[in-house]
């Protein structure tokens, strides 16, 4: 009879467990597609649009929406990540210096008086 409550138990506990990981490792695959969009937005700033939107597709399969648009004195990037029924949005903004300081974009492409461009 113990042998019994314990199987039972264990079978109870095992089936509440798994679906609760299967859920964090979609959140987390969702979340990694959303990443790939903002870096693909930061990669790809333009130089004279004012927005930009892209939808990143790997294997006929939509991983990510990315919006970009251009703000006073920075970006906003909005990027969407898909994985199977699961999605999670990602909201970043950023400065004209930070994005200078990590290579995003170089300082003459923002003073419309240099002779760089």
């Amino acid at each position: 009879m113990r042998l019994y409550t314990t199987i039972v138990l264990f079978l109870l506990l095992t089936q509440t467990l798994f679906p609760q990981a299967k859920i964090e490792t979609d959140i987390e695959s969702a979340l990694i597609n959303a990443k790939k969009g903002v870096y693909w937005a930061l990669s790809n700033i333009p130089a004279k649009k004012s927005k930009i939107e892209m939808d990143l597709i790997f294997g006929d399969k939509l991983i990510a929406s990315t919006k970009l648009s251009k703000e006073v004195e920075g970006v906003k990037v909005e990027s969407t990540g898909y994985f199977d029924t699961n999605e999670v949005t990602i909201l970043i903004y950023r400065s004209n210096d930070s994005l200078i300081k990590d290579g995003y974009i170089k300082k003459e492409k923002l003073d419309p008086n240099s002779k760089g461009e």
